[in-house]
């Protein structure tokens, strides 16, 4: 089955273009015949000529980097993108999400459709979509949102995952946590999951784990694709009968989303080092799996300052919440790599690494691929929906609430269709899954 990829803003567009760039590499680096295969056919659709051309379309309100993004997969000379897959504009949103959603939005809403339905109509069976974006800027965000909800109407039953990039605390865009606010408040009601990457997260990882000391968006893109591709990847799954899972997005949704006041999704992976020290370091299941488990109990991104303090809470400490430690609702654990199937994953079968609603068996998935992936002799990635995204959440509401309550900026939203009113709503609507998520325990 396939995944059909809408690439939203800037950021959207080149955080897609490197996953592609990353899992067309894997599937094509003398793996096995079948996992080559079912990659290609989750992410890929042929040409006339044969060529490999991305199931995805390209959407933002300036062209450059549509452009660019479209001449680099054309130059590697491995994948292009389709020649009438894009839509673009020679006018931005202005960093303004009202703008994004209210105006170019349904302005351009017949002309994006189509794309989309072009796309979807040259599977030969749907998986899903996935809508990759940020929550920073305008185009992301707003298009992003009024996008996400098209296709909610359009395909209603099929699956609908959202990847959003999370901006720098310390901040990219003045109104950013309005544009965040209103993003994730509107999606929560339209996307069955929403998986997040941290921008600050994945620069410390970039700069502590991968050494690299003048830090580019293109290096931090590369990171987030490489996290993707572990989690999207061809894997065996418990229900797969002995062949890889047929539906990525619809089984990561079934195992993590399974209540639809818990959405959010976060991602870690191990080891995580720079591509010239692989070839030279050895790893060990045991190893690797228990630095993963600490770093979910810890809400640790990566192996380097882990605190090995925390621990799952005891019964008799639950209602407490003594320990510090994070809770989960799911988890979906990936292993890939060689004795991939001698490793030993008990650890994440442990009742205190999550809410008492649901048994460990029930909120522990296991998939598993004997293939390595990017590289990596061994590999393990953990996708929870847990505790773990709760302070950046409630962090970004208050400095939203804050200039709220000083009506900063807000008319640069009115004018474009959005209330005060609108922005109550959305309010409302996080405060409730930041309660929700506190009452993890």
């Amino acid at each position: 089955m396939s995944v059909v990829t809408v690439q939203l803003g800037q950021c959207g567009n080149q955080v897609a273009h490197q996953l592609f760039d990353t899992v067309c590499s894997d599937a094509q680096d003398g793996q096995r015949k079948t996992y080559c295969t079912a990659s290609t056919e989750r992410f890929f659709r042929r040409s006339s000529q044969g060529d490999l051309v991305a199931r995805a379309v390209l959407i933002d309100m300036e062209p450059k980097v549509i452009n660019h993004c479209m001449n680099e997969a054309a130059h590697s000379g491995r994948w292009s993108y389709g020649d009438t897959s894009h839509f673009s504009q020679k006018q931005g949103s202005g960093n303004n999400w009202a703008n994004g959603y209210c105006v170019h939005g349904p302005r351009h809403k017949e002309v994006v459709e189509e794309l989309v339905r072009r796309e979807v109509e040259r599977c030969d069976r749907l998986a899903g979509l996935m809508a990759m974006m940020s929550v920073a800027g305008g185009t992301g965000s707003g298009v992003g949102t009024f996008v996400t909800q098209g296709l909610r109407d359009i395909y209603p039953k099929s699956f609908i995952l959202n990847h959003l990039t999370w901006p720098y605390e310390t901040g990219e865009v003045i109104v950013q946590n309005y544009n965040s606010m209103l993003t994730l408040a509107h999606l929560y009601q339209l996307s069955d999951a929403i998986l997040v990457h941290e921008n600050d997260t994945v620069h410390r990882i970039c700069s502590q784990l991968l050494n690299i000391k003048h830090i580019s968006f293109s290096d931090i893109n590369k990171l987030i694709a490489h996290q993707l591709g572990s989690v999207l990847q061809p894997a065996l799954t418990a229900d797969s009968h002995g062949g890889y899972s047929r539906n990525p997005l619809g089984e990561l949704v079934c195992a993590l989303a399974c209540h639809p006041e818990y959405k959010l999704l976060s991602v870690c992976t191990i080891p995580q080092m720079p591509s010239a020290s692989i070839a030279y370091s050895t790893f060990s299941w045991p190893a690797l799996l228990k630095h993963l488990r600490q770093m979910l109990i810890s809400n640790s991104k990566m192996e380097e300052g882990i605190d090995w303090q925390a621990r799952p809470p005891a019964a008799s400490e639950r209602s407490r919440s003594l320990t510090g430690a994070n809770t989960s609702l799911a988890n979906l654990l990936i292993l890939r790599g060689k004795d991939v199937y001698s490793a030993e994953t008990g650890g994440f079968e442990d009742p205190g690494l999550y809410t008492p609603w649901l048994s460990s068996g029930e909120a522990l998935n296991l998939w598993k691929s004997p293939v390595p992936f990017n590289k990596y002799e061994k590999s393990a990635t953990v996708v929870s929906n847990s505790r773990a995204l709760l302070r950046p959440l409630d962090h970004m509401v208050r400095k939203a609430w804050n200039m709220f309550a000083s009506r900063a900026y807000i008319h640069q939203y009115v004018k474009f269709g959005i209330s005060e009113e609108d922005f109550l709503d959305s309010f409302t609507s996080l405060e409730q899954v930041i309660s929700s998520y506190s009452q993890l325990c």
